[in-house]
């Protein structure tokens, strides 16, 4: 007899994902960061990894040609459709991708962004050099995600990463061959009550292929 897989987290959250006001908020933050960074325009081919349910891009979406949303959740890409379909949407389109195991797509985007979909990916090296092959030339990179912190995010059992050092994420993202890497502070989080009370910062890395 064998065992049926764990059920997969994002599977099982897709559907009240967006109920969560500190996502919408963590989201449309996000967007405005880089909005203020990186010079957006509807000729802009750009591709969301990890998008979950898109938050992050719809808040984006007016502001570009055409959207790739990519993850390897079928219950977040099932929301995801269905949020596009209800907006009646035209230039965003959903496409299961793992870019640890599935191999490199043919296209070609001006613009990758994620919102805390590193440390979740174990070896970040090689994400970040398949995310500098995806880009068109002088393309942007926008990576928000945790910084550093001390496991109490995600609690035990969790193997990823807790958070990054933006130091040490920045000489990752230069050896992939990306130019000036810069952090900003794009948001910060609390979790806990009272004396247990944390606050997490999520930063925002630009940089350019």
């Amino acid at each position: 007899m064998t065992n049926s897989p764990a059920p997969n987290h994002f599977d099982l959250n897709a559907s009240t994902w967006d109920a969560d006001p500190v996502k919408q908020a963590r989201a449309l933050a996000v967007g405005q960061a880089i909005q203020s960074q990186v010079t957006l325009s509807p000729h802009m081919q750009a591709l969301e990894y990890g998008c979950g349910t898109g938050l992050l891009s719809f808040a984006l979406q007016p502001q570009l040609g055409h959207i790739t949303l990519a993850d390897s959740s079928d219950g977040m890409l099932q929301v995801l459709n269905d949020k596009i379909t209800a907006n009646g949407i035209v230039n965003m389109r959903a496409r299961k991708l793992d870019l640890v195991t599935d191999p490199l797509p043919v296209e070609r985007y001006n613009l990758i962004y994620t919102l805390m979909t590193f440390h979740h990916i174990r070896d970040t090296d090689d994400l970040l050099r398949n995310l500098h092959a995806l880009l068109a030339p002088s393309g942007h990179l926008c990576v928000a995600d945790l910084d550093a912190e001390d496991g109490s995010f995600h609690g035990r059992g969790f193997d990823g990463h807790n958070g990054f050092d933006r130091r040490e994420l920045a000489a990752k993202a230069e050896s992939a061959g990306f130019r000036k890497p810069g952090f900003t502070t794009a948001f910060n989080m609390t979790k806990g009550e009272g004396a247990a009370q944390r606050e997490y910062p999520v930063f925002l890395m630009v940089a350019q292929k």
